[in-house]
């Protein structure tokens, strides 16, 4: 412990830093030298996850007494996970970090819906990454701005109204990265307008949702999980700069969102929604993936391969989380389309099964890949012989034997983690 000692402050801050707080507090009985020094710490963790009301007291009282003693000029970040804990002790420990310049702010709740904002966090200056997490949302008081705010999480918050939401957008001007988890039952819309966002991750589970509206012009990367079965109106407005896109859509979205994200280079899918409508097209498509969950998955592949004439790279899976829902079920037979896809003819270099089960409408579908891409340059089959007990040396002998129309495509088959080429 000699040997520590002598080391520089800050180095002894560095090595605190990777052991969590309370670990490092616990080093202040040590020595003098190390009485004070756990207070330097540049990020800071407070959890209490217990039901046991005094257990949080002692937390409470350990806040209380150290933190506005903290020496730290900036607090680089600061989490609170506390269950059953007081609002008005987390608006003062708020306040308290906003004085010392926090840097990042989480907050994870788990008790009533009181606010645990104080009117000081909303003029915080340093403010760069907000994360909440089960807590009650308000409107900003007047005057409000949080000038460096660029990435906001909301996961399953409490809104006041149906409007806090974009008001409390309107207060971030150089908002970058939005995720909302949406879990609350009493918003019956919602708006995200942001002019400035580059990311958007959107879940709404079954929350009987009647509108939201997205206008987000400079957004590069999208996710979006929509489970809400009540048909619901929403617009999407165009992304012009986008570049990739996830799209979970199970009942209605698939029509309104398509049309959105033409520009997309990078296009992940899984929907219930068999067909978009006609009149589109995906020039800067490169990457395709598609979840072949549902029946209707072919019919929806077969109209982005037609629409997609610059594709390079085709992925099929399915995603496991997607096993046991009941809106999931096995795609449907292969039906050849009427021309084949210009992607086919011209750009198609990759294609890859992830999860191939060797069915018929799975060979079929795969043997029609290999028979019309003339570009492609390797086809890779990630084989599941145990879900639909097909053994895989027929899975292995049906696509070797095929018909390819480019001379030079490689054939590869893996199977817990074996290798195989054909």
């Amino acid at each position: 412990m000699d040997r520590i000692s002598g080391l520089p402050d800050e180095l002894l801050v560095k090595i605190l830093s990777c052991v969590g707080t309370k670990d490092a507090a616990s080093t202040s009985i040590l020595s003098k030298r190390w009485k004070f020094l756990w207070m330097w710490l540049p990020e800071l963790n407070y959890m209490s996850t217990s039901t046991d009301i005094d257990n949080y007291g002692l937390l409470r009282n350990f806040i209380d007494k150290n933190m506005p003693l903290h020496r730290a000029p900036v607090i680089e970040k600061l989490c609170f996970e506390l269950r059953d804990s007081n609002a008005e002790d987390i608006k003062w420990w708020v306040e308290i970090a906003v004085s010392r310049h926090v840097r990042e702010l989480e907050i994870t709740r788990y008790s009533d819906d009181s606010n645990v904002l104080p009117s000081s966090f909303y003029t915080c200056k340093s403010l760069v990454i907000l994360k909440l997490s089960g807590v009650v949302l308000r409107d900003a008081p007047s005057m409000a701005c949080l000038p460096s705010l660029k990435d906001l999480q909301l996961d399953c918050v409490t809104y006041a109204d149906d409007a806090t939401l974009q008001r409390l957008l309107d207060i971030c001007p150089v908002i970058e990265e939005l995720d909302v988890h949406c879990d609350d039952y009493n918003l019956n819309a919602f708006t995200i307008i942001v002019p400035t966002l580059q990311c958007l991750s959107l879940f709404l589970p079954e929350i009987y949702i009647n509108r939201y509206v997205i206008d987000t012009p400079s957004l590069k990367f999208f996710y979006l999980d929509d489970w809400d079965y009540v048909e619901h109106d929403f617009e999407i407005k165009d992304m012009p700069k986008l570049s990739e896109a996830y799209v979970n859509d199970y009942f209605f979205a698939l029509k309104n969102v398509i049309k959105s994200i033409t520009s997309v280079k990078h296009l992940t899918i899984c929907s219930e929604d068999h067909v978009y409508g006609d009149g589109l097209v995906f020039n800067q498509l490169e990457h395709l993936t598609i979840c072949v969950c549902q029946k209707g998955s072919s019919n929806l592949l077969v109209q982005l391969l037609k629409d997609s004439p610059n594709l390079r790279v085709l992925q099929l899976f399915r995603r496991e989380d997607h096993e046991d829902e009941e809106e999931c079920s096995d795609m449907d037979c292969w039906n050849e389309p009427s021309h084949v896809p210009k992607c086919l003819l011209s750009s198609l270099q990759v294609f890859k099964w992830l999860r191939y089960f060797g069915r018929p409408q799975d060979r079929d579908l795969a043997v029609y890949i290999l028979k019309n891409a003339r570009c492609l340059k390797k086809a890779v089959i990630l084989a599941d012989s145990v879900e639909y007990d097909v053994p895989s040396i027929k899975m292995i002998k049906e696509l070797a034997l095929s018909t390819r129309a480019s001379s030079t495509c490689e054939l590869v088959f893996n199977e817990d983690e074996n290798h195989i080429e054909a």
